[in-house]
């Protein structure tokens, strides 16, 4: 997630795209789509390093409250009806957690209290707007640098160092310790407690994305806790597993109606290494990668519903939106697990991306592929700064094509 792109997205070379409609296309008619009374329209709302929220960290609490509601005004406009909040970016809070400092993002200083309460607040207004807010969280990223005496000292990551592991300039989690999982689990779920959300939702951060020449360092754990598998990677699947399927229970019991949600990296496997994958040929599988499996986790219920991140124009060589889509109307098919679409409207108009982004008609046209399958029960764009500046008129043109009369979440 990410983002600055929200993800490790450059897993994949780069496709040329003939014979898609140009921008002076005509906008398609209100009768060509059908009408749903419910479905979910939805946006990322990123708060690590300050990618959409706060504007910058150091704000006043007013001014901060300002933008934040600022944000979910913008969502009305575009007739969503839904907000994904990140809440956690990195081991922190944007609530008064008794687990977690406060986020730097927001004052600068990491445990620095704001002075006010950025969950709370965003739950309160976004519902009296009509919104669903899903609060997101990062379970294993601690910090975007590997210097732990940056980190506050009261930081379970400075008082557990044995936790915590460097990796790619980052710092994470220790997935392989049952502790870790236990306590990242308790962190979450302080906020599912404290407030009415309407959904917990993870991305696509387990295991880290690889990194060329570098080594995720859990020999120790693997040695205490891996007896019984069969190499290393089983192992870390079941411990993403576990902590799925905890998570999962867990949150059912704080609070009965909160949803839980994931939203993974777009291909679990290519066909390639797996006939069940997709008709794909990414450089990052999760499966193998990230070590979720999170095809399994729909096909066992443990979801209320999955995002796909499907960050790919129709068309794209190694990744085709027109194949992935298929692909996971049939996964969730008879699951009972809804499944929403995550769409790149980060790269609608950027210049750095192929051409097929440069046409705002294309995420238009995403959502007129997947209305023909109706497995597909809503849509989730990354994130809010390009749904409130529309680059190239591209969210302009789905709320027109799509979006003329409102619609409820799924129940």
């Amino acid at each position: 997630m990410r983002r600055m792109s929200r993800r490790s997205f450059s897993v994949v070379a780069a496709a040329a795209v003939a014979g898609l409609a140009t921008a002076g296309d005509a906008a398609a008619s209100p009768g060509r789509h059908r009408k749903k009374d419910r479905e979910l329209r939805a946006m990322w709302l990123a708060s690590v390093v300050n990618r959409d929220w706060p504007s910058r960290p150091g704000l006043t609490a007013e001014e901060q409250r300002a933008e934040l509601l600022g944000h979910l005004d913008t969502a009305v406009r575009r007739r969503l009806n839904a907000v994904v909040f990140q809440v956690r970016p990195t081991a922190d809070a944007l609530w008064p957690s008794p687990y977690e400092p406060w986020s730097e993002y927001l004052t600068g200083v990491q445990g620095q209290d704001p002075g006010w309460d950025p969950l709370g607040t965003a739950v309160r207004e976004a519902h009296r707007r009509g919104l669903e807010l899903h609060a997101w969280f990062n379970p294993f990223r601690v910090a975007n640098h590997t210097d732990p005496s940056r980190l506050v000292a009261t930081h379970p990551a400075r008082v557990h160092p044995d936790w915590v592991l460097p990796y790619g300039g980052k710092l994470y989690y220790n997935p392989g310790l049952p502790a870790v999982r236990r306590f990242v689990q308790d962190a979450m779920l302080d906020a599912v407690r404290r407030y009415p959300i309407d959904a917990v939702h993870w991305d696509d951060y387990f295991y880290p994305y690889p990194v060329a020449g570098q080594v995720f360092d859990d020999d120790a754990a693997f040695e205490q806790y891996g007896g019984g598998f069969p190499d290393r990677a089983s192992w870390r699947r079941d411990n993403i597993d576990r902590l799925v399927r905890e998570m999962s229970v867990r949150v059912k019991k704080a609070r009965a109606r909160t949803q839980f949600g994931v939203s993974p990296f777009a291909v679990w496997r290519n066909i390639a290494t797996d006939p069940t994958g997709s008709d794909t040929r990414a450089g990052v599988q999760t499966y193998d990668d990230l070590y979720a499996d999170t095809r399994g986790w729909v096909k066992k219920g443990w979801l209320d519903y999955i995002v796909p991140q499907v960050y790919w124009n129709i068309g794209f060589a190694a990744a085709d939106y027109a194949k992935l889509i298929p692909w996971w109307s049939d996964v969730v098919r008879g699951t009972g697990v809804k499944l929403y679409i995550g769409e790149a409207l980060y790269k609608a108009g950027d210049p750095a991306q192929p051409a097929a982004w440069q046409d705002p008609a294309e995420l238009s046209r995403h959502l007129t592929f997947a209305e023909n399958h109706r497995e597909v029960r809503g849509h989730v764009y990354f994130s809010a700064k390009e749904v409130g500046v529309d680059r190239n008129g591209a969210m302009a043109r789905v709320v027109a094509d799509h979006y003329q009369d409102p619609a409820k979440p799924p129940r």
